[in-house]
């Protein structure tokens, strides 16, 4: 008889996990993953990427039918917003995709098991009623909404919302205020301004983007303020209270002052995420989680039990489904024997906005403090307005930016702003995992009108020698 139920078990079945199981299911081990979600693919899936990607495409839509890009190439139209089918559209993609792994599941013989996990010990988890031991258990738990203290969210009455809430607006709000110039934020609050609302973007810091390369941070808010999203930075949110339909925010100044309120009739908070640890019963196997309530790991993804290891959101990193995905592949492998391995230093970050922005690598100041002299990075960039199929498509927003290390020309990191920004991303990131120079991207031939030539004049501007501008 089996020692284990299981060769490996998942906890987890977003993003990270799924991708795990059916790695593990693919190399010959018997796998089984615990979700106590009602369908498959974690937030990603249901709540996060895929509805907010259907909603920012269908936005983009109207938007260009409402506001003129359309009638500035010859199509008159005049729009008329059917919220409730533009919802329909994002459930029905979701559903698609949910299914879509169950039938994965089924076809590499992953067995779901419906509930959410509990450590009994390294090897047995209980699982609703049921109780389940592994030879090897990946955590792989993901994130869930940080809470804004003293902010009660309620997504039910539509008027304070986290964004799963954001989603689920039954009508366009008219002042929209989103807490928190992240990702989240700019792409949720996106959505609602170009549908008709007027959004204000609340950031603590002194610019949005925390994290991304500077002239980046500093070009995106000028863009999205001429889409007509009003910016309060280097402003906190001291408070939200609510009467019937409609909630107040005391604001004050980051560095202290004096206090203000705003009205509006939808708050959006989005002010990052935590890791999904609390509950798995981590003291019954003498797991520890670090300040941030991460799982520490490894490079190869394991914890300090043994046979336990972790992957994606509840782990040290960026908080992103494509790196939890490469981890689930990876830890999958080395469970298996193999080598799994992530370079997390060529991970790409995307904001599907319109335009879309993109970074792999480091950003400017991250290169320059790396080098430890501005003189040891050299820099080029290069306009969307001189590209032309950008042009063409009456595009002419944002730029490629390439940085690469003075003496050899290999290439650092890459950030773009382009309406395709997150595909082009991918070529830059090929490029600095093969440790590329920048000239080698600059004499590798680009088809002809493409937004991707903007990455080769880039990279020929690190040299001081771009064709088109």
């Amino acid at each position: 008889m089996a020692e284990y139920d299981y060769d490996v078990l998942i906890i987890g079945a977003g993003p990270g996990g799924y991708v795990a199981a059916i790695r593990a299911a693919q190399l010959g081990l018997k796998t089984a993953c615990a979700e106590g979600r009602e369908t498959l693919g974690g937030t990603c899936l249901n709540v996060g990427c895929i509805p907010s990607k259907a909603m920012l495409h269908a936005s983009e839509y109207f938007d260009a039918a409402a506001n003129g890009t359309m009638a500035d190439m010859g199509i008159d139209v005049a729009p008329k917003l059917n919220l409730d089918k533009m919802h329909g559209q994002r459930l029905d993609a979701v559903d698609g995709l949910t299914k879509g792994i169950e039938f994965l599941f089924k076809k590499n013989k992953v067995d779901w098991k419906k509930g959410y996990a509990t450590f009994q010990d390294a090897h047995t988890v209980k699982v609703g009623d049921e109780t389940v031991t592994a030879k090897d258990i990946v955590i792989a738990t993901g994130s869930s909404v940080t809470q804004l203290p003293g902010v009660e969210v309620d997504n039910s009455k539509h008027v304070v919302v986290d964004s799963t809430g954001a989603l689920e607006l039954p009508k366009v709000p008219k002042k929209m205020v989103v807490i928190g110039g992240g990702v989240i934020g700019l792409e949720l609050g996106s959505v609602w301004n170009r549908l008709g609302a007027d959004v204000t973007c609340i950031e603590f810091l002194d610019e949005i983007l925390p994290g991304m390369d500077g002239d980046v941070r500093k070009e995106s808010r000028k863009i999205f303020s001429k889409q007509g999203i009003e910016f309060k930075l280097s402003t906190k949110v001291t408070g939200v209270s609510v009467k019937g339909k409609k909630a107040t925010l005391t604001l004050e100044p980051a560095a202290g002052g004096d206090a203000e309120t705003m009205e509006a009739d939808c708050v959006l908070v989005s002010i990052g995420r935590r890791p999904n640890t609390d509950g798995l019963g981590l003291d019954a196997i003498g797991l520890e989680t670090n300040q941030r309530g991460q799982i520490e790991i490894d490079h190869d993804f394991r914890t300090s039990v043994d046979n336990v290891w972790a992957v994606g959101d509840c782990v040290p990193g960026l908080m992103l489904a494509h790196k939890a995905e490469d981890e689930g592949i990876a830890v999958a492998e080395n469970i298996a024997g193999e080598t799994g391995i992530v370079n997390h230093d060529v991970i790409p970050s995307v904001v599907y906005t319109w335009p879309e922005i993109a970074g792999v690598g480091l950003t400017t100041e991250q290169a320059i403090e790396k080098m430890g002299d501005k003189a040891k990075v050299k820099v080029g960039k290069f306009p969307m307005m001189a590209n032309s199929r950008a042009k063409t498509n009456h595009e002419p927003d944002g730029f490629v930016k390439v940085i690469a290390e003075a003496e050899s020309d290999r290439v650092l990191g890459v950030w773009a702003i382009a309406s395709v920004a997150g595909t082009m991303i991918a070529e830059a990131g090929i490029a600095m995992e093969f440790g590329a120079t920048s000239e080698d991207i600059a004499y590798t031939c680009h088809a002809h009108p493409t937004h991707s030539e903007a990455v080769k004049e880039a990279a020929m501007a690190v040299q001081g020698k771009p064709i088109h501008m």
